[in-house]
């Protein structure tokens, strides 16, 4: 922030004592420090803060741009559509397709023989 040197200091503190004087300089020294010590918290904390609200601003942007690109009625009519599909291992009533042989619901294909299976030629 400051760019004081050591010898500066020196030279501060050289003065303080000539002007102030040696009884009351312990005392200003701490009466500077409190100040210095508060004012550097109080800048650490609008530091924070200013950091907190440009997160939130880059947050809200983020959601903004989210619904933009995933409207909320899409993101409604989705459950919507995955209640309609039936579920896995829930047998859907469905029309066959060409080709396909439809089986009534009294209707059963056997099961394949052994005289019905393949065997390899040997």
């Amino acid at each position: 922030m400051f760019d004081i040197g050591f010898w500066e200091l020196v030279v501060i503190g050289v003065v303080a004592l000539v002007v102030i004087g040696p009884e009351r300089l312990p005392k200003v020294a701490r009466i500077a420090g409190l100040w210095l010590g508060r004012a550097r918290r109080t800048l650490a904390s609008v530091q924070d803060e200013i950091r907190r609200e440009l997160k939130a601003d880059e947050l809200k942007e983020i959601l903004e741009k989210q619904a933009r690109s995933l409207p909320l009625e899409t993101i409604l009519e989705e459950p919507a559509k995955r209640i309609e599909t039936p579920a896995p291992g829930i047998a859907a009533e469905r029309t066959p397709t060409v080709g396909e042989a439809s089986a009534g619901p009294r209707e059963s294909r056997p099961a394949a023989g052994p005289a019905d299976r393949a065997t390899p030629a040997g």
